[in-house]
């Protein structure tokens, strides 16, 4: 009875977000009480604002964000800052993986390869390709210790598919130069997905294109991946 009064008074597309807030979590929309619909509501509100934001936030913000939140979580861990891998893989996986869009960038770096590659032997591409990045990534952060970032202003004129954000790395030394190729996805959660990045001038797809096509005219597809798994567990023995 709680729940019918409720939902005259909201919105059906915020009621939608309740519900599926609800299923994710393994909640029982009807067996809650009016504070826990409440809870519910304000749950939903937040994604759907959060949502929002993502799609309505500025290229140049979305990097900075995604930097300095993971700069800072290094910063406040002993482990991550004592470069344990296992937590700084997980780091990468978790913070900044889900904002990157691995097909695209493994489908690049194949090049013309990818299109006669199967469905399975795609996915085995990406997964390999994954691993190697992330321990590469994982890698680089363990070096962290009082870097900033500082993103400079975005170069006019530029497409919604293929935009760069130029950042540095400034610590001790030297800055360092890493740039960004994003691109805006459409729909519910809109927002900025990476699909290529640029350290010190050169940029990650160009240079992996060039060794997977070796790879491949080497040994065709299958090759490339049997050279992916091997590098992956050497890296692995080795950190």
């Amino acid at each position: 009875m709680i729940v019918c009064g409720f939902v005259t008074v909201v919105h059906k597309r915020l009621f939608n977000r309740i519900y599926s807030f609800c299923m994710k979590n393994s909640i029982s929309l009807f067996s809650l009480n009016r504070r826990q619909i409440l809870g519910a509501v304000v749950a939903a509100v937040m994604s759907s604002a959060s949502a929002v934001w993502a799609a309505d936030e500025a290229p140049e913000a979305f990097i900075k964000r995604i930097t300095n939140e993971t700069l800072d979580i290094i910063k406040a861990d002993k482990a991550l800052r004592n470069g344990d891998v296992n937590k700084l893989t997980q780091l990468v996986d978790d913070k900044l993986m889900p904002h990157v869009n691995f097909r695209r960038m493994t489908s690049l770096a194949t090049g013309p390869a990818w299109r006669k590659a199967t469905p399975e032997q795609q996915k085995r591409l990406q997964d390999e390709f994954k691993i190697l990045l992330v321990r590469t990534y994982a890698g680089a952060l363990s070096q962290v210790s009082d870097q900033v970032v500082v993103v400079k202003p975005l170069r006019p004129g530029q497409e919604d598919k293929n935009l760069v954000v130029n950042t540095e790395v400034r610590g001790k030394g030297d800055p360092i130069q890493l740039d960004y190729r994003l691109e805006k996805t459409a729909g519910e959660g809109a927002g900025w997905m990476i699909f290529d990045l640029n350290v010190l001038g050169v940029w990650l797809i160009e240079n992996y294109r060039t060794q997977f096509t070796k790879e491949i005219n080497a040994g065709g597809i299958d090759a490339l991946i049997t050279s992916l798994v091997a590098r992956n567990k050497s890296n692995a023995r080795n950190s």
